[in-house]
């Protein structure tokens, strides 16, 4: 499509190799849908300043062009180089105003990290295993270069003009409360962020919100209203069959919402106690963070369903079968 680039980013993630960002021509400039992280601007590696400056060379562009810069939610891979482009470009940051569970990490720290420990004890992490966790992180860069305030709010109703035509935002909490994905009407096309992939992926921000469950399945209704032909998500490759992903991303909630439920029965147990029957695995490093969120946000929609309930015993919660 003239005038509309797939700007494929590597990351240092395990799993997830890479996110994109996406250029869309607009007057003598371009408007920049996500940017990648952020690591050392001087180095060649995975997230860093380089690999998006080589992925718009290699479509003849640069970050001189960029005249606005949409974010789509605020996880580090999508905007964590947006104060970086702003200060090369002097452009304008278009982001949603609830970003708090991105940017609070790199604003405080120490109530960031606290606040994720409370999420791990809640969910029945050993403390043992927190201490090793802590020790493991505590020099870990965030992959944002700086916190920068938004321009512009990205909410309901706001259009980002290009010479495609005008983008309508709509906002799609679930897996981020800062989540909005862009169409474009006449075209058709969508760009979902995280919300829709081309390979079924389920995560939420557990914490922020009272039900992320239901914000993600409401905002797939919504996005399925649209009746996008072409879909240009996050990461993997733009797909054609938005509708089928729509579907498949409903059940695979479905799914996961059916195995936590079969998990529970009249025994109180924690979140991580659960985990294996849930999931059919035991916990690893690489998945610990992404099984206990996720685990989390499915029992608390349960119970403010009426099929799960808890019991608080200090910091831990334990979930049982009414």
């Amino acid at each position: 499509m003239p005038g509309l680039w797939r700007l494929r980013l590597p990351l240092p993630w395990p799993g997830v190799p890479h996110c994109n960002a996406w250029a869309i021509r607009s007057g003598d400039g371009i408007v920049l849908v996500d940017c990648g992280m952020h690591l050392d601007p001087d180095d060649d590696q995975p997230g860093s300043l380089r690999q998006l400056e080589r992925a718009m060379a290699q479509v003849g562009l640069t970050l001189e062009q960029v005249r606005q810069l949409v974010i789509t939610h605020a996880h580090a891979d999508h905007w964590g180089e947006a104060a970086t482009v702003m200060q090369r470009s002097g452009c304008e940051l278009w982001m949603h105003p609830n970003h708090a569970h991105g940017s609070e990490r790199e604003r405080d720290s120490a109530t960031a990290l606290a606040h994720t420990m409370e999420i791990a004890r809640a969910g029945g992490v050993p403390e043992r295993t927190l201490l090793a966790y802590l020790e493991r992180i505590k020099d870990t860069p965030t992959g944002i270069a700086a916190i920068v305030r938004p321009d512009h709010e990205l909410v309901n109703g706001v259009t980002v003009e290009s010479d495609l035509g005008a983008w309508s935002v709509y906002e799609t909490p679930g897996h981020a409360p800062s989540g909005v994905c862009l169409f474009q009407p006449e075209r058709r096309v969508l760009i979902s962020g995280d919300h829709l992939l081309g390979r079924i992926s389920l995560y939420y921000d557990f914490g922020w919100s009272r039900d992320p469950i239901a914000e993600f399945l409401t905002s797939l209704d919504l996005v399925d209203a649209l009746d996008a032909r072409l879909c240009l998500s996050g990461h993997g490759k733009p797909f054609t069959d938005v509708r089928a992903h729509v579907v498949a991303t409903k059940q695979a909630v479905s799914d996961r919402l059916a195995a936590t439920r079969a998990a529970l029965d009249r025994r109180p147990r924690t979140a991580l106690e659960l985990i294996p029957s849930i999931y059919g695995e035991q916990l690893i490093p690489e998945t610990a963070n992404w099984r206990l969120t996720e685990a989390l946000c499915m029992l608390q929609h349960l119970c403010l369903e009426g099929f799960a309930a808890r019991e608080s015993d200090g910091p831990t919660e334990r979930w049982y079968q009414p």
